[in-house]
């Protein structure tokens, strides 16, 4: 009688237990949702025009305040670069969240696979032949051909791993693979192009935000609105799939099918957020890390915890690349790789005296 009693008493218990994990998530997506609005806000303020904070708080709430060249650098610069930095970082951070759940490596991200590179590569031939594809705007031809070669690599890596055995270790080997050839043929082409065309490619590879425009925040944030559906529906198959694949197989989950549709997803995530940037290193290795930190394993939290963190590290970045070098606009994909490296390694040294 006693036992039941104590059974009874601690239901309410582990209710608010419960209640208390995910008031505790929730607390800190809206941290993390607070600290990306500051970083974007700081992001529209910096520059070298000088306009003030109420100036510009002004010039959003009532454009006529302004003359017309702020209105221009307000409206068609500032806030589609700040609004780029916020789209292509989700768009990585999930990425990379997808990533390394279905690799089951803390080390994946959407460079291990080569898709960032084969983007390069494909980047790099629509330069140096100066390609003409299906009546594309000119100034749309080397995003198109970065997406078609991310999405071509992936195809390529999905059937190579499905004709030899699709097991998460083909995958990456594959991967690894994938991104040494593709290294070489972009070197390759580099080496070829001439000085016109060798400035764009290398421009291309530094990665930089300076191209953003509202229509390509468009694309780029239809593309992440388009994934974040499939992502939800395969939150609860991840979280289980973080506890084994023979646990995952246990509830009926089909491991490898799943793997496949999150790396096709991962493909398009990636090749559609750097198809207008170029290649933007860490954000997506560093993000999922951070998120997990805060977040745990349940992906409910996990995967919108690490788009967040994603777009937070590239606004920064963004607000950095302005503010380094005086006058000059660093490209961010430098910035994220300085910044990215000791980051990572903190978070590595955290991990291991966690015991993670």
């Amino acid at each position: 009688m006693s036992e039941l009693s104590q059974t009874a008493g601690s239901a309410p218990s582990l209710a608010a237990q419960y209640r208390k994990f995910v008031y505790r998530r929730v607390f800190w997506l809206s941290v993390l949702l607070a600290a990306l609005v500051v970083a974007v806000a700081i992001n529209v303020a910096v520059g070298p025009s000088g306009m003030g904070l109420s100036k510009l708080i002004a010039g959003l709430i009532d454009p006529s305040t302004m003359d017309t060249v702020e209105r221009l650098i307000l409206w068609d610069i500032r806030l589609p670069f700040a609004l780029m930095a916020v789209c292509v970082g989700a768009c990585l951070g999930l990425a990379g969240a997808e990533m390394q759940t279905v690799l089951n490596n803390p080390l994946a991200s959407p460079s291990t696979m080569g898709v960032m590179y084969a983007a390069t590569l494909g980047a790099s031939l629509a330069i140096v032949l100066r390609a003409e594809v299906l009546g594309i705007p000119e100034n749309y031809i080397i995003p198109f051909c970065a997406f078609a070669g991310a999405m071509a690599a992936m195809v390529l890596i999905q059937f190579l791993s499905r004709l030899f055995g699709a097991t998460v270790n083909t995958v990456v080997l594959f991967g690894i693979a994938m991104v040494f050839a593709l290294e070489a043929l972009v070197q390759l082409i580099q080496f070829a192009a001439d000085s016109d065309s060798l400035q764009q490619i290398v421009f291309w590879t530094m990665g930089s935000l300076s191209r953003a425009s509202w229509e390509k925040v468009g694309i780029v944030s239809l593309i992440f609105l388009a994934c974040v559906p499939f992502s939800i529906r395969h939150m609860w198959k991840m979280t289980i799939l973080r506890g084994g694949e023979d646990y995952a197989r246990s509830f009926g989950v089909s491991v490898d099918r799943l793997g496949l549709i999150v790396l096709l997803r991962v493909s398009v995530l990636t090749a559609g957020a750097v198809a207008f940037t170029g290649v933007l290193g860490f954000v997506g290795l560093v993000g999922p890390h951070i998120a997990r930190m805060a977040f745990g394993e349940d992906h409910r939290f996990y995967l919108p915890g690490s788009a967040l963190a994603g777009a937070f590290i590239l606004a920064t970045a963004s607000i950095f690349s302005k503010t380094l070098v005086p006058g000059v606009m660093v490209p961010e994909g430098i910035v994220t790789a300085l910044i990215g490296i000791p980051i990572f390694l903190g978070l590595l040294v955290t991990q291991r005296r966690r015991g993670g």
